[in-house]
């Protein structure tokens, strides 16, 4: 499976890609291989500020429902419009097209709290 560099992972299998101020969020190649098929991504926390490992929405499959946590505090500012339509996106390209949401870190030095690809694949086996 692909954990790219440039990401910070959490154990709660959520990415982070940091832009600036401001933080993209998905769940890994990982945690959507576990899922199966996406049919909806459920986000009502648009414009609210929640604190780490907060849920954030919930992301359903064939099979089950699962909650979203935040890998880091933060406003969520944006949320992944072309999931409404395409949530298969989440399947296809998880560290891409597949991006929950865009959010404003409140706190930066959380990102120390989260693994490098590393780190991550290590923790998985």
């Amino acid at each position: 499976m692909n954990y790219p560099d440039n990401l910070k992972y959490s154990k709660d299998h959520e990415w982070v890609r940091v832009e600036g101020e401001e933080a993209y969020v998905g769940i890994t190649a990982f945690a959507q291989g576990e899922l199966g098929d996406i049919v909806f991504v459920d986000v009502d926390t648009e414009g609210e500020s929640l604190d780490q490992d907060e849920v954030f929405g919930s992301v359903e499959a064939v099979k089950t429902v699962s909650d979203l946590y935040l890998p880091v505090a933060g406003e969520i500012i944006e949320f992944n419009e072309a999931l409404e339509d395409s949530p298969e996106a989440v399947n296809d390209d998880p560290y891409g097209e597949g991006w929950m949401v865009k959010i404003k870190m409140s706190d930066t030095s959380q990102l120390d709290d989260l693994m490098d690809s590393d780190a991550y694949q290590a923790m998985l086996g």
